[in-house]
């Protein structure tokens, strides 16, 4: 029986969908919540303790999207107990970007067919895409499937999808403006720690799917699109390490080395300090490594093809003494580890002077070239080799010698292995 074929869900560059029709609330959320963050800075008294306040409640959102619909519930990097799970929980519903079961759910769908038509903020639609577009547009796209069994089944995920929406209006809304009316800054209160602090966290939160995967360096893997980068970090609370994390999805940090910012990864291992979280997952150091290293060859092996190097030792003719002397007449030709070298083009450029060479023409220079004259640097051997015209029949050549420093390690391209059948299967 022969396979039938199939189309391959690969990467690739996807034109912007056709709209089907437009998410009216999603947009009212989007439009109106800027405009009255701005009706507030231009026309409401900024107070000291609702500026407090809007901070702390800001940073309560954004952990609830990346300690909890992220890293918690999308991607399960830790353990977290029930009052960690509940606060994280509200925090994640204070910021307006729905239920967890469906923030996760779809995030989840976004790793495992990244990239393709499959992924719901596919990034090759383009930075408006990503960012809202898939918000905002109603199309005919799907998003791949992707097991969501666990959240199916968690009582905590599932109570606060089914009543998502007074949820949101408590934490994303009412709560922001009644606290700070107990100092008599209701207006503040709606207008900076509900509304400011909703439209910053909600486009910080878009910068992941969208920034993350334009701005920045492929350190792991380059294959596709997201990226590594500070700027996207600082908006998003650590979660701008995107190219680590595409690698390492099930890894609690997202920025791997110490010195990055990733306040997240702080919080995490802080409450697992406090005991309120366990079981903290971590890829192996050793694969991290294998992943940089891979990126770090490819990078070098892209300049090492862009260097001019000397002829390979095949493409050099072999000549013996008697021609050596004889080619040594018209032109100065010096003997080192085995190979002639025409030094013509370098006469006036040797800093011991042209003399120096011009009176060892024809001789075997190995042992002055090496330390018995001047113990050359490696810069001189590089530049030797690239003089090389010939080989010396029977001459001796020693390896630690002949090889000069910039190709005594050497990138090389290692091919697979061809693992097709030699006969299709009946």
């Amino acid at each position: 029986m022969t396979l039938p074929p199939t189309t391959p869900m690969a990467p690739g560059a996807h034109k912007f969908p056709q709209v089907t029709g437009i998410r009216w609330f999603n947009v009212a959320i989007l439009v109106l919540t800027p405009l009255i963050a701005v009706y507030g800075l231009a026309f409401v008294p900024l107070v000291t303790k609702t500026t407090v306040f809007a901070c702390g409640y800001y940073l309560f959102s954004m952990l609830g999207i990346t300690a909890g619909y992220h890293r918690l519930w999308s991607h399960r990097s830790y353990n977290a107990c029930l009052p960690l799970q509940i606060f994280l929980m509200l925090g994640g519903i204070s910021s307006v970007q729905g239920s967890c079961y469906f923030w996760a759910r779809s995030h989840r769908s976004h790793h495992r067919w990244t990239d393709t038509e499959k992924d719901p903020y596919d990034s090759s639609r383009g930075l408006f895409w990503t960012h809202l577009g898939w918000i905002i547009f109603k199309t005919k796209l799907r998003s791949g499937p992707v097991d969501s069994s666990d959240l199916g089944t968690d009582p905590l995920v599932q109570w606060t999808h089914y009543n998502y929406f007074p949820l949101a209006a408590v934490f994303g809304y009412a709560l922001p403006a009644l606290i700070p009316a107990l100092w008599n800054d209701f207006w503040g209160g709606f207008c900076f720690s509900g509304a400011l602090r909703l439209t910053i966290a909600h486009h910080c939160t878009f910068a992941i799917n969208s920034l993350a995967h334009y701005l920045g360096s492929t350190p792991y893997d380059d294959r596709l699109s997201p990226r590594d980068h500070l700027l996207s970090a600082i908006l998003t609370m650590g979660e701008g390490y995107h190219n680590f994390h595409h690698q390492f999805p099930m890894d609690y940090r997202n920025a791997y080395l110490w010195y990055q910012y990733d306040p997240t990864k702080w919080f995490i291992a802080v409450c697992k300090l406090l005991g309120l979280a366990s079981n903290l997952r971590v890829f192996p150091s050793n694969e991290i490594a294998k992943g940089a290293l891979t990126m770090q060859l490819k990078h070098l092996k892209k300049v090492q093809d862009s260097i001019i190097w000397p002829r390979e030792v095949e493409q050099l003719p072999i000549v013996t003494w008697d021609n050596f002397q004889e080619e040594s007449k018209s032109r100065p030709l010096i003997l080192v580890s085995g190979f002639i070298h025409d030094v013509s083009t370098f006469l006036d450029q040797h800093p011991g002077g042209a003399a120096c060479l011009t009176k060892n023409t024809g001789k075997d220079m190995t042992a002055a070239f090496f330390g018995g004259v001047y113990r050359h640097s490696n810069a001189a051997h590089n530049l030797m080799s690239m003089m090389r015209v010939g080989i010396l029949a029977g001459g001796v050549c020693p390896p630690n010698q002949s090889i000069p420093p910039s190709q005594v390690l050497f990138v090389a391209r290692r091919q697979q292995p061809d693992t097709q059948p030699d006969t299709p299967t009946q």
